[in-house]
């Protein structure tokens, strides 16, 4: 078995969930050894799940290859980005084993079959649109892990936020579960560094477009970083604030009371191929209902200014 072949934030979630031991107790990650000490390692399951890939090429048979139409930006031997459509659950969880993005990728190549996640390196909530990586092979999948960890990774967003947003700003706090909704998360501080990074592009009335980019990845971290500086979402059905929070005009137009999902595209993408180690950027533009909403704003915010210089000239 060749360690080296997997990251460093997978060996050590491997020592802290217990599956190595030294001297049959569990140790923290931060523990030397001295020598002379008896170490065992239990087949954590993912790395199971690996060894029977590479075994029989039916590590992930649980899963259902299911027909899906992907909008495939790039495509080389080593990975795929995938500009991923709001509405689309990236990954199965209980309850929801169809119609994922990884159903579609294990019917789009067979092979993905024998990379953890069917090769998905980093997810985007169900109702965030835009770009996602996906790695075809395992020494591709731990490269670019790493470069998530070493935040070599840039990813920019595009967001439509209430209230009048800074022009431009950093949130450094930490994120971790809600203390009293355990499906939410929350600025907490007991939760991991997270830091976000965000400017204006357009101002509406009562509401902006911003420019987010990520240093960290946090669930859930564009939606609760801007909610926690008074900036929620647009249509976030979580951590939104209510419409009445806008002015009415804008609150009782079609666009905007009935955008069901975060106002959220990743709009930008840059990664390091793993394959010949060269720096490649993705730009995904907003879909049609981001376009619509924002075309809706800014006729608002036009027809405010000329309703307002009407007066003053009057």
């Amino acid at each position: 078995m060749v360690f080296d072949t997997y990251s460093r934030s997978r060996l050590q979630s491997w020592i802290a969930d217990g599956y190595l031991t030294v001297d049959g107790e569990q140790r923290r990650t931060r523990d030397k050894v001295l020598g002379g000490e008896l170490l065992s390692l239990q087949l954590p399951p993912d790395l199971l799940a690996d060894m029977l890939s590479e075994a029989d090429g039916d590590g992930m048979s649980s899963f259902v290859p299911e027909p899906m139409d992907l909008d495939i930006v790039h495509e080389d031997e080593h990975i795929l980005v995938i500009n991923k459509p709001a509405g689309l659950v990236m990954h199965p969880a209980p309850g929801n084993r169809r119609g994922t993005l990884l159903n579609g990728l294990l019917h789009y190549s067979a092979a993905q079959a024998g990379v953890p996640r069917a090769g998905i390196v980093h997810r985007l909530d169900k109702e965030t649109s835009g770009l996602c990586v996906v790695a075809r092979t395992l020494e591709a999948h731990t490269h670019l892990v790493r470069q998530l960890q070493a935040r070599e990774m840039g990813r920019t967003y595009t967001a439509v936020v209430v209230g009048a947003v800074p022009i431009n700003g950093t949130i450094d706090a930490p994120i971790g579960r809600h203390p009293r909704d355990r499906k939410r998360m929350a600025v907490t501080d007991g939760g991991k560094p997270a830091v976000t990074h965000f400017e204006c592009v357009e101002r509406y009335l009562g509401c902006a477009r911003v420019m987010v980019k990520l240093e960290t990845g946090r669930t859930h971290q564009i939606r609760v970083h801007m909610t926690h500086i008074g900036h929620a979402l647009i249509g976030d059905p979580a951590y939104g604030r209510r419409l009445a929070v806008l002015p009415r005009q804008v609150a009782e137009v079609p666009a905007v009371a009935g955008f069901k999902r975060q106002a959220l595209h990743a709009t930008r993408l840059t990664l390091i191929n793993p394959g010949n180690e060269e720096e490649m950027s993705f730009d995904a533009p907003m879909p049609q209902d981001m376009l619509h909403l924002c075309a809706e704003l800014r006729d608002i915010a036009d027809a405010a200014l000329r309703a307002e210089s009407d007066r003053n000239n009057g």
